[in-house]
C-alpha cells in the first residue's frame, strides 16, 4: 500500500472528498484526517486519527524493545563468559535480570513515545500549528487513479507527499471487523 498526504483548510470540501472516495470503493480504514482541532473534525463527521497514533508510542516502544533485547542478551553473554552461572544460583537470577531489563526498556520506550509526536507526522507540525488539516489516504496501486481523479477535482487539496502506509493486512482486518460488527444484532 501507498500513503499520500494532502493539506487543506476546508473541512466541508474534505467531507465531500471522503464521500467521493467511499463511493469509489475505498473504505474508511484507508483514510484519516490529522488535525489540532478534533472538535471541528467531529462536527464535520470526518474520520480523525486516533489520539494514540498522534504520538510515537508504537514506534518508540519497538525501539525500546530492541534496546531491551540487546541489554538482556548482554547480561546473559556476560554471565556465560565469566561462568557466573556455574555457581550455586545457576541461570535463574541472570534470566530474571534479562527479563526485567527487556521489560523496563520496552516500557521506557513507550513512555518516551507518549511525549513525542509520531515520527511520520513531524514534518507537518508547523502546518498543524497554523490550523491546517492533513488528509492521508492509504491505497493499493490499482486505486491510484481513483485518488488522483478525486483529488484533482478539489482544488482546496494540496498534495504534500507520500510516506509509509498502514500494512494492507491491517486495513483488510479493520474492514472485516467492521463488517462483523455491522452484521451483529
Amino acid at each position: 500500500m501507498f500513503r499520500h498526504y494532502y493539506i487543506t483548510d476546508d473541512l466541508e470540501d474534505l467531507k465531500q472528498v471522503e464521500q467521493e472516495l467511499l463511493n469509489s470503493g475505498l473504505t474508511v480504514p484507508q483514510f484519516h484526517v490529522l488535525s489540532e482541532n478534533d472538535a471541528a473534525l467531529e462536527k464535520h463527521h470526518l474520520h480523525a486519527i486516533e489520539a494514540v497514533l498522534k504520538k510515537d508510542v508504537v514506534h518508540s516502544t519497538q525501539r525500546g524493545a530492541i534496546i531491551g533485547v540487546v541489554g538482556a542478551l548482554l547480561i546473559l553473554v556476560v554471565a556465560y563468559l565469566f561462568e557466573w552461572y556455574t555457581t550455586a544460583v545457576g541461570w535463574i537470577p541472570f534470566g530474571f535480570c534479562a527479563v526485567v531489563i527487556l521489560g523496563f526498556c520496552t516500557w521506557e520506550g513507550g513512555l518516551i513515545g507518549i511525549q513525542t509526536p509520531n515520527y511520520q507526522f513531524k514534518r507537518f507540525q508547523q502546518l498543524l500549528n497554523q490550523g491546517m488539516h492533513i488528509f492521508f489516504v492509504d491505497i493499493n496501486p490499482e486505486q491510484q487513479s481513483i485518488l488522483r481523479d478525486v483529488a484533482s477535482s478539489h482544488p482546496s487539496l494540496r498534495y504534500a507527499g507520500s510516506g509509509e502506509a498502514t500494512p494492507g493486512w491491517v486495513v483488510s482486518s479493520q474492514n472485516k471487523f467492521s463488517q462483523v460488527m455491522k452484521s451483529m444484532p
